[in-house]
């Protein structure tokens, strides 16, 4: 067990940061060295039996990885684009368990259709954090980065409530349509509503007891379990609700986070988001050789051919679904009026982006070794291994290719898609135009009397001209006996730069990354402000 590998635990996680270095020495997607580095570590020869308990894998790792794909979601982007993003993250995620399910049950001698549900709702998942780290580096329209990632946190909720009800069917044997709607739909709408009424909880005691102190953080990190587990309790979709929760507490941190735990909690989420996808790669490759040896009558050559067929069919069928789902809408006028024409480009990479990650491993990882009458679970030695081949797959295949794929098509983002850099240019346009006017009115007589604040302004004035910011210039000024209130200054221009951010972000008109990292930028700055 896990617990007594304390020491190998501890050299896994060295080898996963030397993989990430490798990944950005070579420019390729740290997801796609894990995956490999896992497979390597399965042919490592004597090295401990070693698994955990599939009880505790939704736990530990479910959680914090559905909040952290939450609380980096932009809600604007979102529900600009929800017709997109819920048709692929609903509708493939169904289309794809589907399709697996009957084809898993023509291939697979003594494959029942529950199980193919489940093998269904394990691979159906694309994984977002190995998509953008795929397109880092890479031209991409802005769309289609919403689209993924947006997609990715509705298709996890979608695909593991699927094999949530596919592994009770399978471990009661119980098994109606009606009882199977009205259970989803049950678990969906009060999990979401228990990560509504705890993400409130949260955010009332973090804006108004906690008040941006060091508890913020610590805070995060526990609302997700919090979360799962409330809902869980009461078999509600524990899922949802770390969902819809991260979401509500994404949108609102504005009201409850200083610039100090804005860094605080970002660097911590970057750190355990990294440290959780790692391990459950990691995790596969120690328990690959005995998945393998346990695979049930069936030869390892005619086991790869079954995951190599499956691979190629959720494939398929995502390329020709986003194909279907982007043209078939455009027969209405009124979607032809309201959305600009997609072309074939786009869709073609969507649909080849779909690679699977850390969620469908951790799905196949969390299921039961033994059903409820004691036997062992049926194929899940078999659902462990197609897995990982899928996931092998797509990563390797589709990860590297993806960006020559970019390349090749020559996709470039819509006529009316802002370049980013004309964005950000515009955005700090209106911040150096805010900062002078508050100059103007809250420091007139210090405009004539303070050389500080004289130089302040003359450099605002030039960073005007120049459609710049570079506020940075303390170097610039000899502060001598006016350090007190150049600070105080320099304090009310970055909480007016930050003001003027959560009034544009509120126009819906810029990118909501851009806004987050000139943001980011404005706690850097306000962090060094006052270390001074």
């Amino acid at each position: 067990m896990i617990e007594s590998n304390i020491l190998l635990v501890m050299i896994l996680f060295f080898f996963m940061a030397m993989l990430f270095v490798l990944s950005q020495r070579f420019k390729i997607s740290y997801p796609i060295l894990l995956v490999i580095g896992g497979l390597a570590i399965s042919l490592i020869p004597g090295l401990p039996e070693f698994s955990i308990n599939p009880d505790m894998v939704f736990l530990v790792f479910l959680p914090p990885l559905l909040f952290e794909a939450a609380w980096y979601t932009s809600w604007n982007s979102f529900w600009q684009n929800r017709r997109s993003i819920l048709t692929m993250g609903f509708g493939l995620v169904f289309v794809t368990s589907i399709a697996v399910a009957y084809l898993s049950v023509n291939l697979i001698p003594g494959f029942t259709l529950a199980l193919g549900f489940l093998l269904g709702g394990i691979i159906s998942p694309p994984d977002a954090v190995a998509a953008t780290s795929v397109l880092k580096g890479v031209t991409m329209p802005k769309r289609g980065i919403t689209l993924l990632e947006g997609e990715s946190l509705v298709n996890d909720a979608a695909s593991l409530t699927v094999f949530r009800m596919a592994l009770a069917v399978i471990m009661t044997g119980a098994f109606t349509m009606q009882e199977a709607v009205v259970g989803f739909f049950t678990l969906a709408i009060m999990g979401i509503f228990v990560g509504l009424v705890i993400g409130h909880i949260l955010y009332l005691f973090l804006k108004y007891i906690a008040k941006a102190s060091s508890i913020t953080t610590p805070i995060t990190l526990i609302a997700p379990y919090l979360m799962y587990i409330v809902a869980e309790h009461f078999e509600w979709s524990g899922v949802l609700a770390v969902v819809s929760g991260g979401l509500f507490l994404s949108f609102r941190s504005k009201d409850y986070m200083d610039y100090h735990t804005r860094i605080q909690t970002r660097e911590v989420w970057e750190t355990v988001g990294f440290l959780l996808n790692g391990f459950v790669f990691i995790l596969i490759g120690l328990e690959l050789p005995i998945i393998i040896e346990g695979i049930e009558s069936f030869s390892k050559s005619w086991a790869i051919q079954i995951a190599l067929i499956i691979t190629l069919v959720i494939i398929v069928i995502r390329i020709a679904f986003i194909y279907l789902a982007t043209f078939v809408p455009r027969l209405s006028s009124r979607v032809r009026k309201k959305e600009p024409k997609p072309g074939w480009k786009m869709p073609l990479i969507l649909g080849w982006a779909g690679m699977r990650g850390v969620v469908s491993l951790a799905s196949a990882l969390a299921i039961p070794i033994y059903i409820s009458s004691g036997q062992h679970f049926p194929h899940r030695n078999l659902i462990l291994f197609i897995t990982f081949v899928v996931i092998l797959v797509t990563l390797v295949v589709q990860g590297l290719s993806l960006p020559w794929l970019i390349r090749l098509v020559k996709l470039e983002g819509n006529s009316s898609e802002i370049p980013e850099s004309v964005q950000i240019e515009a955005i700090r346009y209106r911040l150096v135009k805010e900062e002078m006017e508050l100059l103007k009115s809250k420091y007139a007589q210090e405009l004539e009397d303070s050389n500080t604040v004289k130089a302040i302004n003359l450099s605002l004035k030039r960073s005007l001209e120049a459609r710049a910011t570079n506020l940075d210039s303390e170097s610039k000024i000899k502060i001598a006996n006016e350090r007190e209130l150049y600070k105080k200054v320099m304090q009310d221009l970055i909480d007016v730069r930050r003001n003027m951010i959560y009034t544009i972000r509120g126009e819906k008109s810029y990118d909501e990354s851009i806004l987050r990292n000139l943001e980011h930028n404005l706690d850097l700055e306000e962090s060094r402000l006052n270390r001074k």
